[in-house]
C-alpha cells in the first residue's frame, strides 16, 4: 500500500466511506452482517451493491478511514465469491482499495488537492482485477495518476466511478465521494429499495457465517462428508486467520481483527459443520 508520510493540513471533507460490493444487495445482506457495523446497503447498478456504513470507528475512535476500510473490505472478499470495493476520504487525502478473495489488496492515495500519491502499477492490477478494458479504461485510469492542477482528491473518485460505470457501478443519487458519513447514510435510508445492516447476537452472525460459506464457491467443500480436502481448508483458514488477528491486535486495527477473526469463525464453522449437519 502507498505511504501516507506527508500529511497536509486539514483542507478537504469530514472522513466518509462507501463499500462496492459486485454482487446483489440479497447476496451483499448475510455477508455484510458479519462486519458487526450499522450500515445502509442498497442496490448500485447491474449486480452491484453499495454499503453506506455509518462510520463510528473513525467519528468516535481513532482509528483512520483508510486502515478501517481496508480490514472490511478484505474481511467481505475473504467471506464471498465477489470482489469489494472501499472508497475513502478524510481531510487530507483519499482512495480506494480493492479486495478479491485471498489476494493482497490493491490501492492508489490521492492528497486532497488531487495530488496522485499512490503507486502507478496499482491502476494495471485494479483494472485486471476487475475486467476493464486494458487498453481504453486503462488510459483513463493512468490519467488519474497524472498530475491536474484542476482535479482535486473528489474529482480523482468521481473519475474512478466515471470508468467503472463501464462495468456496470451506478451509485444512488447523492451518494458522491466527499460527503460527510451522517449525510449518506440519510441518503441512503430514503430510498424504497434500502435495506438496514443491524449488528446481530451472537447466533445471528452464526447462521449468516454460514450462509455466506454456502452460497460461494466453498459450499461444496464444508464438510458435510468428512472429506480430507474440507478439513484441510478449514485448518488453512484457521491457521491464516490468527495471525492476521493477532496482527491487528497489534497495530490496534479493528479492521484487520475482524478480517482474522472471520477467517477463524470460517474455519471454526467448517470443522464443525459435519457434527451439526446430517451427512448424505
Amino acid at each position: 500500500m502507498p505511504s501516507r508520510a506527508f500529511r497536509p493540513g486539514p483542507v478537504g471533507p469530514a472522513p466518509g466511506a462507501l463499500l462496492l460490493c459486485r454482487s446483489e444487495p440479497g447476496s451483499v445482506a448475510p455477508a455484510a452482517q458479519l462486519l458487526r457495523e450499522r450500515m445502509v446497503l442498497a442496490p448500485s447498478g447491474a449486480e452491484w451493491s453499495v454499503l453506506v456504513p455509518e462510520g463510528r470507528p473513525w467519528l468516535h475512535g481513532e482509528e483512520p478511514v483508510d486502515r478501517v476500510l481496508t480490514g472490511w473490505a478484505t474481511a467481505l472478499a475473504v467471506a464471498a465469491p465477489w470482489p469489494v470495493l472501499a472508497l475513502w476520504w478524510d481531510a487530507d487525502h483519499a482512495g480506494y482499495i480493492l479486495a478479491s478473495g485471498f489476494r493482497r489488496p490493491v490501492g492508489y492515495v490521492w492528497l486532497a488537492n488531487g495530488t496522485p500519491a499512490g503507486e502507478d502499477e496499482a491502476m494495471g492490477t485494479f483494472a485486471a482485477r476487475l475486467g476493464l478494458d486494458p487498453v481504453l479504461d486503462l488510459q483513463s485510469l493512468e490519467r488519474l495518476t497524472r498530475p491536474d492542477p484542476d482535479a482535486d482528491a473528489r474529482a480523482r473518485l468521481r473519475g474512478l466511478l466515471a470508468v467503472l460505470t463501464r462495468v456496470g457501478v451506478d451509485l444512488p443519487a447523492g451518494l458522491a465521494p466527499g460527503e460527510p458519513a451522517g449525510r449518506l447514510r440519510e441518503l441512503a435510508r430514503a430510498r424504497p429499495d434500502a435495506l438496514p445492516i443491524e449488528p446481530g447476537g451472537r447466533r445471528d452472525i452464526v447462521r449468516a457465517g454460514l450462509d455466506v460459506v454456502e452460497d460461494s464457491p466453498l459450499g461444496p467443500w464444508l464438510p458435510r462428508t468428512g472429506s480430507p480436502g474440507s478439513r484441510a481448508l478449514a485448518l488453512a483458514q484457521v491457521a491464516v486467520g490468527l495471525p492476521l488477528a493477532a496482527w491487528g491486535v497489534r497495530r490496534h486495527s479493528g479492521g484487520w481483527i475482524t478480517a482474522g477473526a472471520l477467517l477463524v469463525a470460517h474455519g471454526a464453522l467448517g470443522l464443525t459443520y459435519g457434527l451439526a449437519v446430517p451427512r448424505d
